[in-house]
């Protein structure tokens, strides 16, 4: 899989947690990417160079005279890891945004079961939030600084997102118009028929969005920010799981968020760690939005309430293990991360506006 950061990195190191730092790059909203690849029990980590060598550039069927990025290269080896450009339909992309106390092994483990349990292709957003090897209260606040001090960063992921999902497509339609030339090299009607008829057929995947606990205090913190361009149509779905972000006036910046189908927000009363998260700031911190079941006041938000379902208790990451061996936990996640419409099996609550399972 695929790692975009704003974590210092080693391009020396390749085991994960010595690969990547827990203190952001110095210098203005840097990011570097990696390629990640399980190796039996560990991870092998390949930092990935800002310039692909001519070497990479061969491995993914680019000119080794030209210069590229490497976003250019991840592109390629998602079009090949994901079956698009070929004769199958392919799996579709979800950026995952972790939450607070995360070291690399932690986030990369939870990514490939998401890869597991939901078959996506995942890529990662990964910023510093190990607690700066501090524990407790001190974990907690250090954590949300550096989510603050990640806003701009992650609003440079947005935008290489969507230049590799740019990228994606006209390789898509690449291979699509090399089939056409393939049947129908010398009729010029059938060609266009064809090509036109398997381009309206469907889209060749979805592009989504999860955004886990205090990943969703950095998207707020981002669609506030002077930074943030506001008119990027990138994700099919936003999954907001467990947010660590106050419930109170969670419609001002919600309501903000583009999505082309659906935006989820889901809810746990008795999430654990939500409810202890609250304890750690004291009374400045207020009713968490993905363990409160009141003033779910957003006009574009779908609410979706996990709480008292089998399996799920005071789970924080109820899109994972034990959670999942309730089928209605399962299919909704499945849905929604795949882009579709998740909420027709749930019964609605209109008097709390909320989707129950």
């Amino acid at each position: 899989m695929y790692i975009v950061t704003n974590r210092t990195v080693d391009e020396s190191k390749h085991s994960e947690n010595e690969a990547f730092g827990s203190k952001p790059i110095e210098g203005p909203n840097e990011l570097r990417l990696a390629e990640a690849t399980r190796r039996g029990n560990r991870w092998h980590i390949d930092i990935l160079p800002d310039q692909i060598t001519p070497k990479m550039a061969r491995s993914v069927d680019l000119n080794p005279d030209n210069t590229y990025p490497a976003s250019a290269y991840v592109a390629r080896k998602l079009i090949e890891k994901s079956g698009h450009g070929a004769q199958k339909s392919g799996r579709n992309l979800l950026l995952f945004v972790h939450g607070y106390n995360n070291d690399m092994t932690d986030v990369l483990d939870r990514a490939e079961r998401l890869e597991q349990n939901y078959g996506v292709e995942v890529i990662v957003f990964s910023w510093p939030a190990n607690g700066g090897g501090l524990h407790g209260v001190l974990s907690y606040k250090s954590d949300k600084r550096d989510a603050l001090a990640s806003v701009g960063a992650f609003n440079r992921v947005l935008e290489k997102l969507e230049v590799l999902v740019s990228d994606f497509h006209a390789q898509y339609v690449m291979d699509l118009e090399a089939r056409a030339e393939a049947r129908f090299a010398d009729n010029a009607a059938a060609w266009d028929r064809y090509f036109a008829k398997e381009v309206e057929k469907h889209c060749p995947f979805t592009v989504n969005l999860m955004l886990h606990s205090m990943g969703n205090y950095l998207y707020k913190h981002l669609l506030g920010s002077s930074v943030y361009s506001g008119d990027r149509l990138l994700f099919d779905n936003v999954v907001m799981v467990a947010a660590d972000t106050n419930n109170e006036n969670h419609a001002e910046w919600v309501d903000r968020i583009p999505y082309r189908n659906r935006l989820y927000i889901t809810i746990n009363e008795n999430d654990g760690a939500l409810k202890a998260s609250r304890l750690k700031m004291g009374e400045q911190q207020k009713a968490r939005l993905g363990h409160y079941l009141r003033r779910l006041d957003s006009r574009v938000a779908t609410y979706i309430d996990v709480t008292s379902q089998p399996h799920v208790g005071d789970s924080h990451a109820y899109f994972e293990e034990s959670p999942l061996k309730n089928a209605k936990v399962l299919d909704f996640f499945k849905a929604s991360l795949n882009g579709k419409v998740a909420e027709k099996p749930t019964r609605y609550d209109p008097s709390r506006n909320v989707h129950r399972l």
